[in-house]
């Protein structure tokens, strides 16, 4: 077995993500057991919901000793998405402080409504401000447009983990890369030709 394992925990996004991969004609399979990451060539974690939830279906289901075997120590390229890039983080802030997996250092946060005078959840397409020289952005714009849905952001320790940017009422993180290790806010899934052409870019690394 090769290809690209979509990990399923139960999250809500699974299906539609599952789908965007499936119409662009990619060797995918289900990692729905820790044992099915060993067969694949890189991991997608989706995600909408709850951090501390995530973390704790991971967990139930033995995901996150899997994803350090694979992912820290065979070096497994990884992209999470919207939840999925929050539980990247060191820390959760949602509800209660939760530890996130600690692949990318920094907090998740939730927006202030009073401070942007904007109102939360940030929901709707949005262009994104590329920062750095990122694989998941070939061939696209400079600025590339996604549908985002979302309350807490990710606030990266190191200013170097942010690759892409988007403005609401401020800047805020869009996408973090350590390494091999990938996260996206945004909903590449339902972003159209954007977000195929990101999905189609992380497939493609080894």
């Amino acid at each position: 077995m090769s290809g690209t394992g979509v990990i399923n925990y139960g999250s809500g996004n699974f299906t539609s993500v599952w789908n965007a991969l499936n119409y662009l004609d990619l060797e995918i399979h289900e990692v729905d057991s820790p044992e099915k990451m060993e067969g694949v060539d890189r991991l997608i974690l989706p995600g909408v919901g709850a951090f501390p939830s995530a973390m704790d279906r991971l967990e139930h289901l033995g995901m996150i000793d899997a994803m350090q075997n694979e992912v820290i120590g065979n070096r497994k390229p990884l992209l999470g998405i919207c939840i999925g890039m929050q539980v990247l983080a060191d820390l959760g802030t949602e509800f209660h402080e939760c530890r996130g997996l600690g692949y990318v250092a920094g907090t998740v946060r939730r927006f202030d409504s009073d401070q942007l005078g904007l109102p939360v959840p940030h929901m709707g397409w949005n262009e994104l401000t590329i920062l750095s020289d990122c694989p998941l952005f070939k061939r696209m714009s400079d600025s590339p447009s996604f549908y985002f849905v979302h309350s807490y952001r990710f606030e990266p320790k190191d200013s170097s983990s942010t690759v892409a940017t988007c403005e609401y009422g401020e800047d805020f993180c869009a996408c973090v890369q350590n390494e091999h290790i990938f996260g996206v806010q945004f909903h590449p899934e339902k972003s159209q030709h954007d977000g195929l052409t990101l999905l189609e870019n992380f497939c493609g690394l080894s």
